[in-house]
């Protein structure tokens, strides 16, 4: 800005001995900047991974939450016995004209996490965040896993399967995607009507028909029993599900088992020609993805991996690993030639950076068969196209940030930009990226025009003030 046009870069890499450390400076206005830690990456950075284990912790619904200073009772209760609607037509801010139809079926849509501040729940954003865990706990034991002390999210990744598996109702091959509404109409206080703690709500209103669906959240169906599913929530629901057999399969074979059944007939069920809109949430502007292929890609390679690894149950409809690498294979090449290549980062809405990645691996697991749609170097062509698209924005920028500022999910687009890089050299066995993903992670944590940490609980400075009921009214 005109007010301050001058940003410079302090280098003090040569200082590796642990401590404390602040930044002061002399001149006409001194200053003193908040203290920092030099110190191993274990001793700095497994205090942030236990903060976001505390975070989704904090966002459980349902019977099993995990009392805190910020949670002392569950909520939800009624979750258990929920009933299924059809979907409304709603206007972008999720109002709909009228009631809604009730299909007359309950399920049980209990547990799972809030969806950020509010505490609506969706399949789309679960998903993700399943997924992501789950590669976690398997490939970091020592970090996510059973070998860390206090960051293993090996329980909450089964927490939020378990949620899925509610959502997904195999005997019938029937798709839940949504409990609760954002909007409602002058007849129907929704979820961002009222600010409350989440134990208020089983009770809310007492008989008040105006709080209706607060006390008793609907649940939205995707579709008929056995009709075909978006191909965002089939690819990734079938990749939670067959890292749930890889992860789970030795301390829980019978959950493990469902969970695969479960992903295959989910896959099989992927709509592969869709039209319109993608079905995300309801309104679909709360979470508008539209790029659906990288989904399939992980969710195939992580099929393969599943099947590759033997001892499976009974009853999978596909049993040979290399169905689903040709499927994987050919949906990476359908996102690499498609509209959206590398146009966004590792995030919700585009996965292809932990796709690709996946797939890289299984190819070579497999002994890089001949006649696949895609090559290890094809894969590792488009990793490097992304990052260096970042790399060029960051080229713009006086903090060398990979991802415009001007931008919804800035956090998360550059800590998907920080997993790419490590990806990409871990693959490579270079340090290509390693620089600039270092500088992306400092970005989040600091390194900014504002000179804030952007996860709240790391670092000195962080947002007090969130979005967030839970944070605010506790």
């Amino acid at each position: 800005s005109s007010a301050y046009p001058d940003v410079y870069a302090l280098d003090f890499d040569g200082v590796t001995t642990a401590g404390s450390y602040t930044i002061a400076v002399s001149g006409p206005i001194a200053a003193t900047s908040p203290g920092f830690s030099v110190d191993s990456a274990a001793n700095l950075y497994m205090g942030a991974l236990a903060n976001a284990l505390s975070f989704y912790q904090n966002e459980r619904d349902g019977p099993n939450y995990i009392p805190s200073a910020l949670r002392t009772a569950p909520g939800h209760l009624n979750d258990a016995n929920a009933m299924t609607y059809l979907t409304p037509t709603m206007n972008s801010n999720g109002h709909f004209s009228g009631d809604l139809t009730p299909l007359n079926i309950r399920i049980d849509a209990s547990g799972g996490w809030w969806d950020a501040g509010d505490y609506l729940k969706f399949v789309e954003t679960t998903s993700y965040t399943v997924a992501m865990m789950q590669i976690g706990v398997r490939d970091f034991p020592n970090q996510l896993g059973a070998g860390a002390a206090n960051a293993n999210f090996t329980t909450e990744a089964k927490f939020g399967l378990s949620f899925l598996q509610h959502m997904w109702a195999d005997a019938t091959q029937t798709l839940y995607y949504q409990v609760g509404i954002g909007g409602g109409n002058s007849k129907t206080i929704s979820d961002h009507d009222i600010w409350r703690l989440p134990q208020a709500d089983d009770t809310y209103g007492g008989t008040n028909p105006l709080y209706r669906y607060i006390r008793n959240r609907p649940v939205f169906r995707a579709g008929v029993p056995g009709a075909l599913i978006s191909p965002n929530l089939a690819g990734r629901l079938a990749a939670d599900f067959a890292l749930c057999f890889q992860v789970y399969k030795v301390s829980d074979p019978t959950f493990a088992n469902s969970c695969l059944l479960s992903g295959e007939h989910i896959f099989d069920l992927a709509n592969t020609n869709p039209s319109g809109k993608l079905l995300t949430a309801a309104p679909y502007s709360f979470y508008p993805e539209t790029e659906w292929r990288d989904d399939l890609e992980l969710g195939a390679t992580e099929l393969y991996d599943a099947v590759a690894g033997g001892s499976l149950p009974a009853g999978l409809p596909h049993t040979d690993p290399s169905f689903y690498l040709q499927a994987a294979a050919h949906w990476a090449h359908a996102y690499i030639t498609g509209p959206n290549d590398a146009a966004d980062t590792l995030n919700l809405y585009d996965v292809s950076g932990m796709a690709h990645y996946e797939l890289y691996r299984a190819l070579a697991q497999a002994g890089n068969p001949s006649g696949l749609e895609v090559t290890q170097t094809d894969l590792l062509t488009d990793l490097k196209k992304q990052l260096d698209k970042a790399v060029t924005q960051a080229g713009t920028d006086p903090f060398g940030f990979g991802f415009t500022w001007a931008a919804f999910d800035t956090t998360t687009h550059g800590m998907g930009l920080v997993v790419m890089a490590s990806e990409y050299d871990h693959l490579t066995g270079t340090t290509t990226y390693a620089s600039y993903g270092a500088r992306w992670l400092a970005n989040v944590l600091g390194t900014n025009a504002w000179g804030i940490s952007l996860i709240v609980g790391d670092g000195a400075v962080f947002p007090h003030c969130m979005q967030h009921q839970v944070a605010n009214l506790a």
